[in-house]
């Protein structure tokens, strides 16, 4: 029996709140395609808590484990996160109103910060983290991981890796500061890291990672139709906001790769850059049609949903793109998917 040829990949995990499960589903189905190995996987916010149950698992199981702890956290946001679920807001009157709670929140902040209106720090991520997640674990499991935060001073991206990586760094990853306040970590504070990288691509050229990288992405970056109402305004503008790190490196990489491909740098700094092979899963197309405010719907069938279609897109894009992993050759097209008008 022919053995099966083993394909390196590494992952970059975009955030998105609830619409993480989505990359859960990915994250399923890819541990169980024969001869694909997930060596390294850089995240933020929801693909953050992702990356570090699936690192968890796989050091305390291997597949099976990876596997099974993703189910875990995602059961265990459901149940902490079932007081502030949109799930609520959707089974009210109150449903058909022109907006929704997100929309609500972001006004009631215009005002209210919340160290304010969050006194007591509540937040629902931080009790399924330390129920789901070990991270003596996720330091000794064989990948790695690059989780990306903003920083609040210096507005630079700040990047935890190796013994760095724990649940407030997670956290910060997550942190949306109109709803929770700062984390601070050895006397810096963090925001959310998609406003700087989400995720971020560079960890992936310096790190001995693989070239194959794999982007998760959840929010749309094209979306035809002019919006004028005040949450599909809301709505798009997260969107944009939450891509243009994104984009900003893609820009980059497409600009090295061109330089590389036409012979345009010496050779001493050829040696200085590796040449990143681009594919991606848009997930972003499929949840299109979803509204801001169900990134805070944590009901378990909103879930367990969103996990199935991030299989079942997966499971496509293994049929259609997996045949260009160690080719070299990335399956999509930079400049005209990502950068051209």
């Amino acid at each position: 029996m022919a053995k099966t040829k083993v394909r390196d990949i590494s992952l970059a995990l975009q955030g998105g709140g609830a619409h993480g499960a989505f990359t859960w589903g990915v994250l399923d189905r890819l541990i169980d395609e024969p001869g694909l190995s997930i060596k390294a996987i850089t995240a933020t916010s929801a693909g953050a808590a992702n990356a570090v149950a699936f690192a968890s698992g796989l050091a305390q199981g291997g597949d099976d484990g990876a596997k099974a702890n993703l189910e875990r956290l995602w059961r265990t946001v459901s149940q902490k996160g079932a007081p502030f679920s949109a799930f609520s807001w959707s089974n009210s009157p109150l449903a058909a109103l022109p907006f929704g709670p997100m929309h609500l929140a972001m006004a009631f902040t215009s005002i209210a910060s919340p160290y304010e209106f969050n006194p007591f720090d509540i937040n629902p991520l931080r009790d399924a983290l330390d129920e789901a997640i070990d991270f003596d674990a996720v330091h000794a499991a064989p990948i790695d991981l690059f989780l990306s935060a903003t920083n609040v001073e210096t507005g630079r991206v700040k990047v935890f890796q190796d013994g760095d990586i724990s649940r407030d760094a997670v956290l910060a990853s997550a942190c949306l500061p109109q709803t929770f306040r700062a984390v601070e970590i050895d006397g810096n504070a963090y925001w959310d890291g998609g406003y700087m990288g989400n995720p971020s691509l560079f960890p992936l050229i310096y790190a001995k990672a693989p070239r194959d990288v794999l982007l998760v992405l959840l929010n749309p970056i094209s979306r035809l139709g002019v919006p004028r109402r005040v949450p599909e305004i809301m709505d798009r503008l997260n969107e944009i906001s939450f891509n243009a790190s994104l984009i900003g490196e893609l820009r980059a990489i497409a600009f090295v790769q061109k330089l590389l491909d036409d012979g345009m740098l010496k050779q001493s700094l050829m040696n200085k850059y590796r040449r990143l092979t681009i594919h991606a899963l848009r997930g972003g197309q499929v949840l299109r049609d979803l509204s801001l405010q169900t990134k805070y719907d944590t009901s378990w069938s909103f879930l367990t949903e969103l996990r199935d279609k991030g299989r079942a897109e997966a499971d496509n894009w293994l049929r259609s793109c997996a045949k260009y992993l160690g080719t070299g050759e990335s399956s999509v097209d930079l400049r005209k998917e990502f950068l051209q008008d």
